[in-house]
């Protein structure tokens, strides 16, 4: 597969991440749709990395992916907090959680 082939699949996974982001109400849903948009640029890093013959994309691949994964992890435990306060994990209700 060649570079614009990497590239055109990093912007489609990147799209539907966004597309999930602006659409979805529910906290979790929105979760995964960062998540699809970080997937899509570490494929753009690898991508580059494998193109111009260094591993540099794949070393910040890893790094971003280990961000990624504390990002989840507090994402997660906002969605538990906000369900337990509300028992449900709409956005909308977590713009009434102020003070």
């Amino acid at each position: 597969m060649s570079l614009q082939g990497f590239l055109l699949l990093a912007a489609a996974l990147f799209s539907l991440g966004l597309y999930g982001l602006l659409t979805r109400r529910n906290a979790v849903g929105i979760l995964a749709s960062v998540e699809l948009m970080a997937n899509a640029v570490n494929l753009n890093l690898v991508a580059f990395g494998r193109w111009h013959g260094v591993v540099d994309g794949q070393v910040f691949a890893l790094f971003n992916t280990a961000l990624t994964v504390a990002e989840a992890a507090i994402g997660l435990a906002l969605v538990i907090l906000l369900y337990r306060s509300r028992q449900d994990v709409l956005v909308d209700t977590a713009t009434e959680m102020k003070g």
